[in-house]
This record gives C-alpha cells, sequence and structure tokens, in this order.
C-alpha cells in the first residue's frame, strides 16, 4: 500500500505546485520549499534529515543546470531590454507570416533542442517568444506549448542528448547518423501536433505578462 500512498501524495503535491503558482500567484520558489516539506512530512521521513535532503537536491539541481539557466536568464534579459528581441521577431514574421506564430516557434525548438537540452533551450528562447506572442497578439499559452512540443519533440528522440543514445544503446544501433536522420523525421509528426494543439485549444487561454 505504501507505493500507490506516495504516488497519491506525490499528485496532491504538484497539484499544490500548479494552485499556490498559477491561482494564488505564489513564487514558484516558495511554492517548491513548500511542498517539499510537505512531501517530504507526510512520507515520513525522518524530521532532522528533511532539511538536508532539500538543501543537497537543491545544490545537484544548482550544479547540473545552474549555469545553464543563469546565463539564459542574461541571454533573454538582454535581448529583451536592448530590444533585439522584437527585431529577430519581426524577421521572424515576414518568413512565416503574421497568423503562423506558433509555427515559428515550434520549428525553432525543433531546431534549438537539437544542441542544446529542452529545458535550456526554452529559456534562451523565452524572450523571443513573449516578443513574438506580443507582436502578433498571440495567446502566450498556445506560444508557450508551440515551443516547448517543439524542443520536446527532437530532445527526446535526436541525439546527442541522452535518451535517444541510451535506447539507440539498448537496441544495438550502432549507426548514430542513421538514429539521428530516423529521430528528425518522427520527431515532425510530433512537432505538428503540439501545433495542432497550440492552435486549437492552448489558444483560448490568455495570459497577461506584458
Amino acid at each position: 500500500m505504501l507505493g500507490p500512498y506516495l504516488v497519491f501524495i506525490l499528485f496532491l503535491t504538484i497539484l499544490f505546485i500548479v494552485i499556490a503558482t498559477a491561482k494564488f500567484k505564489l513564487h514558484p520558489f516558495l511554492a517548491l520549499i513548500f511542498a517539499s516539506y510537505f512531501l517530504a512530512f507526510v512520507a515520513f521521513m525522518p524530521s532532522d534529515k528533511i532539511a538536508g535532503i532539500i538543501t543537497q537536491g537543491f545544490g545537484n539541481t544548482l550544479t547540473s543546470i545552474g549555469i545553464v539557466i543563469i546565463a539564459g536568464v542574461i541571454i533573454g534579459t538582454i535581448l529583451e531590454k536592448s530590444g533585439a528581441a522584437i527585431k529577430m521577431a519581426e524577421t521572424i514574421i515576414k518568413f512565416v507570416g503574421e497568423k503562423r506564430p506558433t509555427i515559428a516557434m515550434s520549428i525553432m525548438g525543433y531546431i534549438v533542442s537539437i544542441p542544446v537540452f529542452c529545458d535550456s533551450g526554452f529559456i534562451i528562447l523565452s524572450s523571443l517568444n513573449k516578443a513574438l506572442a506580443k507582436k502578433t497578439k498571440t495567446s502566450l499559452v498556445a506560444m508557450s506549448i508551440a515551443l516547448s512540443t517543439g524542443l520536446y519533440a527532437t530532445h527526446v528522440l535526436v541525439p546527442p542528448t541522452p535518451g535517444p543514445i541510451a535506447a539507440a544503446s539498448n537496441l544495438q544501433l550502432n549507426n548514430l547518423l542513421l538514429v539521428i536522420l530516423i529521430g528528425l523525421l518522427v520527431a515532425i509528426p510530433a512537432m505538428i501536433a503540439g501545433n495542432i494543439f497550440a492552435n486549437k485549444v492552448a489558444s483560448k487561454y490568455l495570459v497577461s505578462s506584458f
């Protein structure tokens, strides 16, 4: 019974984070801290070890992606404050047209996530995504979904990210070039499906972030 109980508690914890940040506008950092302590207590972890485990986990996260996140935020801020994000958005609009901004973000995510991890790519492209959404008066939710699905499509299917490399190794596929080509082809329908969802469903939701 312990397994289903922990899964249920984990679900409640995630639900708390979503509601606290989306509905009550609690800062994500505070929401994560509160959720971590809640999960630790209800999972019956030793009370004298909870703080150490949380800080250790936070430290490990910063060690692995902290520099990338900070650099991405700096790049995004520079693009936003200098007006470069707007210029890039205008250039993209010229190529895809003002009626298809979600396609632009899907394609950018598809390309960027090949050499860069999807979470890093999202942070780096976040300011451009907001600028393009503002320029075309498109739902930021739809734009973010389009970007995210484009990023994830190649992240999970195209090397050199660890997932597809591990899958290729398990299947004993030694021709990495073939794996890359097949991954690129299979990722296209996934990107298109994400774009359709962004336009048909996510576009109904508006976020006031400008």
